[in-house]
């Protein structure tokens, strides 16, 4: 008799509304006997890694895209996603690690040829706030870091968190003396500042002033060498993006800003002289500089020309040659 009443096979969309269940009970049942709380977290930790295998598929299967839409819709057709967040310190290490990886996953799931976590996010934007000031808690930043770079995939939450007023914590997030954390907000600011390109260029004409004053005290004249060396590089890819060809040529016509980089071109490390140098280049190619930089120039003329004559790099560079042979012109044109 027993074989007639086998139980159904779960549907994807029924392991989402378990894990819903679970995550509920885990975030309202503070006062639950241990036995009881311990068999319903131990179900969930199952459940969070059944969602992982769905979407990423495991060692015997591909992943099936009908199961994943099907996963993807019914978690985003309720609050999972805030739970799952909200819960995840509760949660043991393999279980942060495995909803990581689902959070990441879903972010570029689509249905019906739309990206449903997108429109959740557009309504849900204070989950990005939690999730930036995960940063704070050195047991979640890492994977509460992950989940945020995967969700500013988004242009509209890219641009959420560029104009919120957290942003301004990403400077000190950057040098905190855990080096993995640090690392990890230093990827998701740079993500931030160079994928969405029209809103990235929008934010810097904004906030030109407050961003770059931190910019420049905070990360090109830290005393840590690597961020200096970060900062620095990024700076580059940022001025060197034709759009934003409008702050380029605003933060080129600053005498202070060429005292950063003059500095950062002395210094001894060789690749923090080089990413110095594609950003000193466009101040010396600026065909209008203001009196003051043109002063500068000609006060230090001979001092730059003998470093720039010393400056080799170490393999053979054709471009590299042509535009220090350039700037050298620029400079003795002056």
């Amino acid at each position: 008799m027993k074989g007639l009443f086998k139980s159904k096979p779960r549907t994807p969309a029924d392991v989402v509304r378990q894990t819903r269940d679970l995550l509920l009970f885990v975030d309202r049942s503070p006062e639950t006997r241990e036995s009881k709380r311990e068999e319903k977290m131990s179900e969930l930790f199952k459940n969070i890694r059944e969602l992982k295998s769905i979407l990423y598929g495991n060692s015997e299967s591909e992943p099936v895209s009908e199961a994943c839409a099907q996963l993807t819709q019914e978690f985003f057709k309720e609050d999972t996603l805030r739970l799952l967040i909200k819960c995840l310190p509760k949660l043991n290490l393999e279980a942060r690690k495995d909803a990581t990886q689902v959070v990441a996953n879903l972010q570029r799931q689509q249905v019906q040829f739309k990206l449903i976590a997108s429109d959740y996010l557009e309504k849900n934007m204070d989950l990005m706030d939690i999730l930036i000031v995960g940063y704070e808690n050195q047991d979640m930043a890492l994977h509460y870091g992950a989940m945020l770079r995967e969700c500013i995939r988004h242009q509209i939450v890219a641009k959420y968190v560029l104009n919120s007023p957290r942003m301004k914590k990403f400077f000190d997030y950057i040098q905190l003396p855990n080096f993995d954390i640090a690392a990890d907000a230093a990827a998701t600011f740079k993500e931030l500042l160079t994928r969405h390109k029209s809103t990235v260029a929008e934010f810097l004409s904004k906030n030109y002033e407050w961003f770059f004053a931190e910019y420049n005290t905070k990360l090109l004249e830290s005393s840590n060498y690597i961020t200096r060396r970060q900062a620095v590089k990024l700076l580059g890819d940022m001025l060197l993006d034709r759009s934003n060809s409008a702050v380029m040529t605003r933060y080129v016509s600053s005498r202070d800003n060429l005292r950063i980089l003059m500095n950062l071109l002395r210094e001894s490390s060789k690749s923090i002289q080089i990413e110095a140098f594609h950003v000193f280049k466009l101040f010396a190619a600026n065909q209008h500089k203001p009196a003051d930089i043109v002063g500068i120039f000609v006060a230090n003329k001979s001092k730059m020309l003998r470093l720039l004559e010393d400056f080799k790099i170490d393999k053979e560079d054709e471009q590299f040659e042509a535009d220090k042979a350039q700037v050298m012109r620029e400079i003795e044109a002056l």
